[in-house]
């Protein structure tokens, strides 16, 4: 038990390392945000992937190593328990923790326990009755340390199995996911704002479709709100700018398609050039600095941040408008019909069931062990017909005490003698 509270605090202090750093970032990206020294030990102690370290993996199968042994070692010590707590000589032989005498009702008071099934027997000091209730309340440490034992392995095999996609596009846009099989085609997309013209939700309309039998299974999904389809979840990630750029060659059309803030475009016919659309502003305005910003969400004034490079050198860099042409020698580049476009992420666990199955077990664990308490009742009746009652309980005695003194009293039982104070 030492030893999984120790593995246990270990795991709980890395879990919160793992929450505060953000995890598969680069060592450039660290080293800005803690400095070169915090940055190298993030990356040697890997814990910019923590969940997938080598010692993370190793305490947690020492963890599920751990609770294995304890439920095998606790086993047949509790097997028998169970048994001696079922038979009825071994209670008999003793006092119990509370009891009363003359009780003349004694099956009404067992009843009024909450003890149903009553045994009932002749012993040497005259006819006896026994009774126990919620044993299975002595297998909630058992059943809960096994439902932590599922969890575990649920969680650990999901995060090492996991498969994650990202796909990204406009409405009417189909893409493969990757080798699962399954094809997915976004419906519709929308971004609702608030009256501050912040951003409230973003909802995607999205249909996947499995070529292999034609089946398909359609979802709405917004933030907060993902969408289970052929065993994928899907989750409505972030949003983004996306437009159309025209590229003329002496004015005569050359290549149209679209293009996505933080993406680039090559030339068709001259691929060393490169057209790279840095941002997108709905608003276009100067900032006070004198720089590129957007004064609302609204399309009143759009304008892209475009860069352009030749052979990896860069040839300028500017805001345009919707408007404008950007000229490159003998091709003329323009932007328009700004959008937003989806991002959405799909993640496939093939071990959920088993953690969800290890969070009900660990419920269950709860239940038995806090509110099935199992407790056991036995009467001796004596030569003038009245009988002597007992009781016992393994956890919460002070109340099963009370109350065992209340009920005792309205079957006929005599006050029990009260302590004197010296």
């Amino acid at each position: 038990m030492q030893f999984a509270i120790g593995l246990l605090l270990v795991l709980t202090l890395a879990c919160s390392v793992g929450s505060v750093i953000n995890q598969g970032q680069t060592y450039e990206y660290y080293a800005a945000a803690y400095g070169e020294r915090a940055a190298g030990a993030i990356m040697a102690l890997q814990l910019d992937d923590l969940f997938h370290s080598v010692w993370f993996i190793l305490l947690s199968a020492f963890l599920c190593l751990n609770l294995i042994l304890c439920n095998l070692i606790r086993l047949p010590s509790l097997l028998d328990l169970m048994k001696r707590e079922q038979d009825p000589a071994g209670s008999l032989g003793s006092r119990g923790s509370v009891s009363l005498e003359g009780v003349g009702d004694p099956e009404g008071f067992f009843h009024a326990m909450g003890f149903r099934s009553i045994r009932t027997g002749q012993g040497e000091e005259g006819p006896w009755l026994f009774s126990v209730r919620n044993l299975a309340g002595l297998w909630g440490a058992w059943v809960c340390h096994l439902g932590i034992l599922l969890l575990i392995l649920g969680f650990g095999l999901g995060q090492a199995t996991m498969e994650v996609y990202t796909i990204y596009g406009l409405p009417g846009d189909s893409a493969a996911i990757g080798e699962t099989g399954a094809i997915l085609s976004i419906d519709s997309f929308d971004v609702d704002l608030r009256e501050d013209d912040t951003v409230e939700q973003y909802t995607a309309g999205i249909t996947v479709r499995r070529p292999s039998d034609g089946k398909e299974e359609s979802a709405q999904i917004s933030v907060n709100h993902p969408a289970t389809l052929f065993g994928m979840k899907f989750f409505q990630n972030s949003t983004g700018w996306a437009a159309d750029i025209h590229i003329k060659k002496s004015g005569e059309p050359l290549q149209d398609q679209v293009i996505y803030a933080g993406d680039y475009v090559p030339v068709s016919d001259m691929p060393d050039l490169v057209v790279y659309l840095n941002a997108f502003y709905p608003d276009y305005v100067n900032s006070p600095e004198g720089g590129p910003m957007t004064a609302s969400s609204s399309l009143n004034n759009p304008a892209y941040l475009y860069s352009v490079y030749y052979r990896g050198q860069i040839l300028g860099m500017n805001a345009l408008l919707e408007s404008e042409e950007l000229t490159i020698d003998d091709y003329t580049v323009t932007f328009d019909n700004p959008r937003n476009y989806t991002l959405i992420q799909i993640k496939r666990d093939r071990f959920t069931l088993l953690a969800l199955a290890g969070g009900l077990v660990v419920m269950l664990g709860l239940i038995l062990a806090f509110y099935l308490q199992e407790a056991r009742m036995w009467a001796v009746r004596g030569k003038d017909g009245t009988w002597t009652v007992y009781g016992a309980c393994r956890k919460g005695g002070v109340l099963f005490g009370e109350r065992f003194l209340e009920e005792g009293k309205k079957h006929g039982a005599a006050e029990p003698p009260q302590k004197q104070e010296l």
